[in-house]
């Protein structure tokens, strides 16, 4: 049996208005009162109706994270903490792939269909300034650095701050001829840029030369392409002594590669990753990397979206950066 909000009510021996009161947070109650209703609640299991909640509101009590791709480690790790923020405020969160699409980013941020989702948590890769300032869509959070200083919310991280500091961990350990896998010249390669940029200031710092024959391109950030971005930089001669990889699946590739040639790692080549996903803590050797605060990153990205719903939507766009550290483990240490 599923009881009411009246039964509650009858229980404790206050108003329906009372109990209503308590259950939305309202702060102006009696502390004895709300203990008498919170132990009715606990006594009777009740249960808000979230659907009624909403239905007051307008809402549906649903919003959605999209992002490129479900099968990338970092997303499926930052979409579990999602979905736990989320539920927290009892919100259910659609989860929808782009593929990186232009044209199915603009579907998404204009709100996917009418009336489905209340607000939009995304990680664009194609979608412009432009785009989303074309459109009369719904409260939207982005995440990543694809959109600067656009017209919605988003949640970053310092990248090039965090490929400086790993850089410099690297050149800190003695070596000089440190690679840099994962570069993207394209439009969609904002991350990669950033990350390039941190690398670079940090052998400028150190006096070091920047060698472009260091540097290998990934058109994905898969472990294929980390593998065979290390088995090109073996080849051609270079032999760097160590490797900077953009994420932890250039390095989990990378770390094959290096393998499959007979290269010691760390002894012959240092080997850092970005994002600390949960493979990297698992594999031969364990995986030094960048770690994201990525609970804080669901937590800001949630924070943002409940502002616009149930505050001014006209205020200025804000970004907020969440924290992160470096996770060193055995593929930087050498004793």
């Amino acid at each position: 049996m599923r009881h009411r909000l009246k039964d509650v009510a009858e229980r404790a021996g206050v108003s329906v208005k009372t109990v209503s009161n308590v259950v939305n947070g309202h702060v102006h109650v009696r502390p004895d009162t709300r203990a008498r209703v919170e132990e009715a609640i606990a006594e009777l299991n009740y249960r808000p109706n979230l659907s009624a909640r909403h239905l007051r509101k307008g809402r549906t009590g649903v919003i959605a994270l999209a992002v490129p791709k479900l099968d990338v480690p970092y997303v499926a790790e930052l979409a579990r903490h999602v979905v736990t923020a989320a539920a927290e405020r009892g919100w259910t969160v659609l989860i929808d792939q782009t593929g990186g699409r232009r044209e199915q980013e603009r579907v998404v941020a204009a709100g996917i269909t009418d009336h489905l989702i209340d607000g939009l948590i995304l990680s664009p890769t194609a979608l412009t300034a432009e785009d989303l300032a074309g459109l009369d869509g719904i409260p939207t959070v982005l995440l990543g650095e694809r959109i600067a200083h656009g017209p919605a919310d988003r949640v970053v991280i310092d990248n090039v701050a965090a490929a400086r500091e790993i850089t410099s961990h690297l050149i800190q350990l003695g070596r000089r001829r440190i690679a840099a896998v994962g570069a993207q010249p394209t439009d969609e390669g904002a991350s990669a840029r950033l990350r390039l940029a941190g690398y670079r200031d940090a052998l400028r710092a150190a006096g070091l030369d920047y060698d472009q024959a260091l540097v290998a391109s990934a058109p994905a950030w898969h472990r294929a392409d980390g593998a065979a971005a290390m088995s090109g930089l073996l080849t051609s001669g270079v032999r760097p002594d160590a490797v900077f990889c953009f994420n932890d699946t250039l390095a989990l590739g990378a770390l094959r590669a290096l393998h499959e040639a007979g290269v010691r790692v760390p002894e012959d080549v240092a080997v850092v990753g970005f994002d600390d996903i949960e493979d990297g803590r698992f594999a031969i050797p364990t995986l030094s990397t960048v770690a994201p605060d990525k609970e804080r990153i669901a937590r800001l990205a949630v924070q943002l979206l409940a502002d616009r719903l149930d505050g001014d939507r006209t205020v200025p766009a804000r970004e907020l950066s969440a924290p992160y550290r470096l996770q060193l483990r055995e593929s930087t240490r050498t004793r």
